[in-house]
């Protein structure tokens, strides 16, 4: 054979003997050479074409021939060279098809596309460039099934060298690879190698011999990368204090030592000493007199009598409670099942039936100045005593009643001056506003157990200077602050503010007269100011308020404006003694005086000169023949209203169902010259309460009375045309 060379094809020219071919092709592989051999058509007979790539290195080589002889391969010159090669039997299916050369030759278009079948089909989004929503053409049909990130790098790169700098690797890394222990060869076989292989063989420079890596050099401490975006060498001083020790010096308390054993026989015996100590001083004490005696029995037994009391509180006034349901059976049934048979033989007439009737032993003497009923416990109600005459003023009281026991309040108040209003909160029904006939006002709590208010304001804090003839909650402000409105006789309606523990006042607005300036002595010109008597806030605009002063006027006022009112109206000719809005309208308003009237007004809304006062005529006019001491509207319907007269008389209108007439016109006061004060209706059921001088508060019934009316958790609400008949009725008792 001739020379070799890399990249050479060889044809091998078939010859007489295969097994020579087989030899040469083995001498071949044994030189070094990696061959590849094609066999073109049958092995005998035809020519081998081979390819030789590259040489295999001389290690590689030992590995390889130490594996040839240990298979012990061998080929002889007279093997048959069959038995090297394995034919391939090609096995035909039965059910293939049998097709022409020209069927085969047929060529078939496919067409591979990698759409997502899970892709949405039809995908909308807004354009905020041309405001409307848009398809989107292109979906993307990339469907990812297994992700895994390398984590191999090129020597070369950046990553790389900046790993190797960190880690104190070399720069450059040799392209040998070291071969480890177990693949290293003992010198006996290299040695053998050497034998096999000849002294004259030629060997490439650096075969054979292990390389030995070359340990990194220890290069210093590793340094820090810095952020080239956000850095920056700066150095700074700072002082440091001065250190400064102080010391003090105490003396010790003294200490002592003390041990002692404790056993029972000690203690009893300790106990046996005191009690003879107690004994000698009983003996040494003067026997008191009969006198001393006397008085230390009456003071045991006042404190026993009072603890025993305190326990027995609470079982007393169930067991009151209870006496008292016995004895006013009769008037408790006829409160909640009483019937008239006589309501048929009467056309648009009724009477009130007395119920119960309330007095206070210290409330002698003083008239009922107002009447409020509790928001939460509709049995409840807080009447104020004190006297209207200028000559007869004295203390005062607040008195708490309550329908399950009429014989005795269940709680009262004391005051040093008369009390001549009051009001309960909605919200907080234990906070009871009131005011004065000296002019001031307070606050009580009925939780505390306290025998005076809680607030009270004085001639330092906004005190009035003329009796306080009203006062109304308001909402809590934004501080979560209670505030009420008081109007006096001075002209001032002032704004309180519970902040804390003290009363803020704040003058909302000075009533003034539409005369303006009276002539004084000596041509002074004095202002003059009007006198409030009522004061009533609108249910659903907490800004609007009505004002009723004793010139006959009323004032439609505003809280955002305390310069001038909204508008006035010539309502009466003397004192008014009541305004209050309608539950229901919200533009209706009911107003009684000293006049003998009852009218019933219509706010325009319209804004008027104070100077020029409205004389607009009211919508309805009752003459009652006599003084108008209060009016109220029935919470239940927004016709029905009920008027007490001086002469001791109770008139019940409905409008709807008789607009000039009253339904009721009963004498209820008992005795002759006895006022009626006040009146108001119980928020839940059809009763009415009134109040006179006489010291008595008539409680009377309205059994057939209309309960309210509920459309959606709302009272029925029609304003002066709202279907209500009311039929009073009463038996005497």
């Amino acid at each position: 054979m001739a020379t070799l060379g890399l990249g050479n094809t060889f044809n091998l020219l078939a010859s007489s003997h295969p097994a020579r071919k087989l030899s040469e092709l083995v001498a071949l592989m044994r030189m070094g050479w990696c061959v590849c051999a094609e066999l073109v058509g049958q092995l005998m007979g035809q020519r081998l074409r081979l390819h030789l790539f590259h040489r295999v290195p001389e290690r590689q080589r030992r590995m390889t021939r130490t594996r040839q002889e240990d298979d012990a391969t061998d080929v002889g010159e007279g093997t048959d060279a069959d038995d090297w090669t394995q034919t391939k039997t090609l096995i035909k299916p039965d059910d293939q098809l049998d097709l022409t050369e020209a069927e085969l030759k047929e060529e078939f278009t496919r067409i591979l596309t990698a759409n997502n079948p899970h892709a949405p089909q039809n995908i909308v989004r807004y354009s905020f460039k041309e405001r409307q929503f848009k398809q989107t053409s292109s979906v993307d049909q990339l469907a990812v099934h297994f992700a895994l990130d390398g984590n191999m790098l090129h020597k070369d790169s950046d990553e790389a060298r900046r790993q190797r700098t960190r880690l104190g690797l070399p720069d450059s890394v040799s392209s040998e690879h070291v071969v480890s222990e177990g693949e290293e060869k003992p010198a006996a076989a290299e040695g053998e190698e050497g034998v096999e292989r000849g002294e004259g063989a030629p060997t490439e420079s650096g075969e054979g011999e292990a390389v030995t890596p070359v340990p990194a050099e220890a290069h210093g401490k590793e340094k820090k990368l810095t952020n080239q975006f956000n850095f920056s060498e700066r150095a700074s001083q700072t002082y440091n204090n001065p250190y400064r020790e102080r010391g003090t010096a105490t003396e010790p308390p003294p200490r002592a030592t003390f041990s002692s054993n404790v056993t029972q026989w000690e203690i009893y015996d300790a106990y046996q000493e005191d009690f003879e100590k107690q004994e000698k001083t009983k003996e040494k004490k003067v026997i008191p007199g009969r006198r001393d005696e006397k008085s230390k029995k009456k003071h045991a037994i006042s404190e026993t009598s009072g603890d025993d009391l305190s326990r027995v509180s609470s079982a007393a006034k169930i067991m009151e409670r209870m006496v008292n349901q016995n004895t006013f059976d009769d008037i408790a049934q006829d409160f909640k099942y009483f019937e008239d048979t006589s309501d048929d033989y009467r056309d648009q007439e009724g009477t009130l039936l007395p119920l119960w009737k309330f007095s206070f032993e210290k409330a002698k003497k003083l008239a009922v100045t107002s009447l409020c009923w509790n928001p939460k416990y509709r049995d409840l109600f807080a009447a104020s005593y004190g006297s209207y005459e200028f000559m007869k003023q004295g203390n005062g009281l607040i008195v708490f009643y309550t329908l399950k026991n009429p014989s005795f309040p269940e709680n009262t108040y004391e005051t040093d001056s008369g009390v001549m209003c009051l009001d309960i909160h909605p919200d907080h029904p234990y906070q009871v506003a009131a005011g004065f006939y000296d002019g001031s006002v307070a606050v009580f709590n009925i939780v505390e157990k306290k025998d005076g208010p809680v607030h009270r304001c004085t001639a330092k804090n906004g005190k009035h200077t003329d009796p306080v003839w009203q006062v109304r909650w308001q909402k809590d402000d934004a501080d979560n602050n209670m505030n009420f409105f008081s109007i006096s006789s001075d002209g001032r309606i002032v704004h309180w503010t519970i902040v804390k523990n003290e009363m803020i006042f704040q003058n909302v607005i000075q009533l003034s007269l539409s005369e303006g300036l009276a002539d004084g002595p000596d041509g002074i010109k004095i202002p003059t100011t009007g006198s409030g008597t009522a004061i009533d806030f609108h249910r659903q605009k907490d800004y609007l308020f009505l004002v009723g002063t004793e010139e006959g006027k009323v004032h439609v006022c505003s809280k955002a404006y305390i310069s001038h009112f909204i508008d006035t109206i010539d309502s009466h000719n003397m004192a008014i003694y009541k305004v209050a809005w309608n539950c229901y309208h919200p533009k209706i308003f009911i107003t009684c005086s000293a006049d003998w009237t009852v009218k019933i007004w219509e706010n325009s809304g319209k804004t008027s000169d104070i100077s020029e006062p409205t004389t607009r005529k009211p919508l309805f006019s009752f003459d009652l023949n006599n003084s108008v001491g209060d009016v109220a509207w029935a919470p239940y319907s927004s016709t029905v209203f009920a008027a007490a007269t001086s002469d001791g008389k109770v008139y019940v209108y409905d409008l709807n169902a008789n607009k000039y007439e009253p339904l009721c016109e009963q004498m209820v006061a008992q005795k002759k010259k006895t006022k009626l004060t006040h009146i108001e209706f119980n928020p839940t059921y059809p009763i009415i309460i009134v109040g006179d001088d006489s010291t008595l508060a008539d409680d009377t019934n309205d059994p057939e009375c209309p309960v309210p009316e509920t459309v959606g958790d709302t009272p029925a609400q029609s304003g002066i045309t709202q279907q209500h008949t009311a039929h009073l009725h009463s038996e005497q008792i």
